[in-house]
C-alpha cells in the first residue's frame, strides 16, 4: 500500500496542533446535554412499537427501498408520509430527502440558476453552504439577523432582471437564535425575493402543534420553501422540502441527491408516521420541553453567567467561551461529572467564538440543570487562571 499522500497528512498535523482535530465520540451513559432528541422521541418505545406494528399490520416485511424512488424504491409509505407531514406542516406539498444534508445540498444545487442570486445569513449551516457552491448562481452572506444589511444587499439587486433567494433558519444551530420572521417575510416580499427558511431545530419544538415556527406565526405560505428535518426532535431519519405542487416536481426531477439515491427503507417512513402520532398524542411533552427551557434560562441568571449566554428561546442555549483548548478543558470537566456536553470548536465556529453548547431536552430534570450550570460557573472562573 502506498504512503498516505503528503498533504492530506499535514493538514491533520496542523488540526491536532491547532487542537481542532475531529475524532467520533463514544457511546456514554452520561447525562445528555448534547443530543438532538430534544423530545426524547429517540428513545420513546411506542414509536418504535407503532413503526414496527404498522409495517406488520401493511405486510411490509421489508429492508430496503431496493432503488431510487424514480425507479424501484418508491414504495406506497412515500406517498401517504408525505401527505402526513404536508397537511401537518402547513404545507401544500412534501418531497422527502434521505436527511437534511441531502435535501439542502439537493434543493440549493438546482433551484438558484445561472444569472440569479442567494443571500444567506453568514450562520447558516454549512450544508446550505455547500449546496449554494454547487449551484450556477452568484451568492452573498449577510450579517446574522441584520435586515438592515440584508434590505441594502437587495436594493442592489431587485433593479435588476434576476431572480433573488434569502435565506435563513428559524433557529440557528450554533446559537439557538431566531430571527425577526415576520420582518424578514415581510422584506423579502416587498422586495419581490424568495424566502428559504430551514426549520431542522424548530420543528416539534415550537408552534401549538409543533408545527415549527414559520406555520406558527401563520407565516407558510410567506415561504417559498421550508426545510425540515426529522433527526432531531423527531427522533428518527429523514427530511423534507415543503413548497408547492410546481416546487416539488421540480425538484424530482432536477435535484440530484434525490434522483441518484436510493430511497429510504419501510422502516424509515414507518418511524416517520409513528413519530408525528406522537406528537399529536402527547403534546404534554413539547409543553414539558418549553417549561424546560424556561427553567435553563432562570438558572442561567441566578448563577449570573448571562454575559457568557447568547439569546435563546429555542432548546439549544451556548456559553461563548474563546480558545479550543480551553472550552475542550472545561468540557472534559462536565464530563467526569457525568454530563454529556460538547465543546463547539472552529473552525465549526469562527475563532474567538468557541463555545459550550447545552441542548435541552423534556427528559432534563431541574436538579440536573442546577447542578450543570453552577457547575459551569466553577469551571468558568478556574480556567481564567489556566494558560489557554
Amino acid at each position: 500500500m502506498r504512503a498516505f499522500p503528503r498533504k492530506l497528512k499535514k493538514k491533520l498535523a496542523v488540526r491536532e496542533e491547532n487542537s481542532t482535530l475531529r475524532k467520533l465520540p463514544s457511546q456514554t451513559n452520561l447525562i445528555d446535554f448534547s443530543s438532538n432528541d430534544y423530545l426524547g422521541f429517540a428513545q420513546t418505545e411506542s414509536i418504535f412499537e407503532n413503526a414496527h406494528q404498522l409495517l406488520v399490520d401493511r405486510a411490509l416485511r421489508q429492508n430496503g427501498a431496493t432503488g431510487s424512488r424514480l425507479l424501484s424504491g418508491n414504495h406506497e409509505l412515500y406517498g401517504e408520509t408525505e401527505i402526513l407531514v404536508a397537511n401537518y406542516n402547513k404545507a401544500a406539498t412534501a418531497l422527502l430527502f434521505n436527511s437534511g444534508y441531502n435535501a439542502n445540498i439537493g434543493f440549493f444545487s438546482c433551484v438558484p440558476q445561472r444569472g440569479d442570486v442567494v443571500l444567506y445569513d453568514e450562520h447558516i449551516h454549512a450544508s446550505i453552504r455547500d449546496g449554494i457552491k454547487m449551484s450556477l448562481a452568484k451568492s452573498y452572506k449577510f450579517r446574522n439577523n441584520d435586515l438592515d444589511d440584508l434590505e441594502t444587499k437587495l436594493d442592489r439587486l431587485t433593479q435588476l432582471d434576476r431572480e433573488i433567494y434569502v435565506v435563513s433558519e428559524s433557529v440557528f444551530s450554533m446559537d439557538g437564535e431566531s430571527p425577526d420572521l415576520i420582518a424578514l417575510s415581510q422584506l423579502c416580499d416587498e422586495k419581490n425575493a424568495h424566502l428559504i427558511i430551514d426549520e431542522a431545530h424548530a420543528v416539534g419544538v415550537f408552534g401549538a402543534t409543533g408545527c415549527g415556527l414559520m406555520a406558527d406565526l401563520g407565516l407558510e405560505d410567506a415561504a417559498f420553501a421550508r426545510i425540515i428535518t426529522f433527526g432531531k426532535a423527531m427522533g428518527c431519519h429523514g427530511a423534507a422540502v415543503l413548497g408547492s405542487e410546481n416546487l416539488k416536481q421540480y425538484l424530482v426531477n432536477f435535484a440530484r441527491s434525490f434522483v441518484y439515491t436510493t430511497g429510504l427503507p419501510p422502516h424509515s417512513l414507518a418511524t416517520i408516521q409513528a413519530a408525528y402520532q406522537e406528537q399529536i398524542e402527547h403534546p404534554e411533552v413539547r409543553v414539558l420541553l418549553q417549561n424546560t427551557i424556561a427553567f435553563f434560562k432562570q438558572e442561567i441568571k441566578k448563577n449570573k453567567l448571562e454575559h457568557l449566554f447568547k439569546t435563546s428561546n429555542s432548546a439549544i442555549h451556548c456559553a461563548i467561551i474563546p480558545g479550543n483548548a480551553r472550552v475542550k478543558r472545561i468540557a472534559l470537566q462536565f464530563q467526569n461529572n457525568g454530563y454529556d456536553i460538547k465543546p463547539i470548536l472552529s473552525p465549526t465556529v469562527p475563532k474567538g467564538e468557541e463555545r459550550i453548547r447545552f441542548c435541552i431536552h423534556s427528559y432534563n430534570s431541574r436538579e440536573e440543570i442546577s447542578h450543570v450550570l453552577s457547575l459551569l460557573a466553577i469551571f468558568v472562573n478556574e480556567s481564567k487562571f489556566k494558560v489557554t
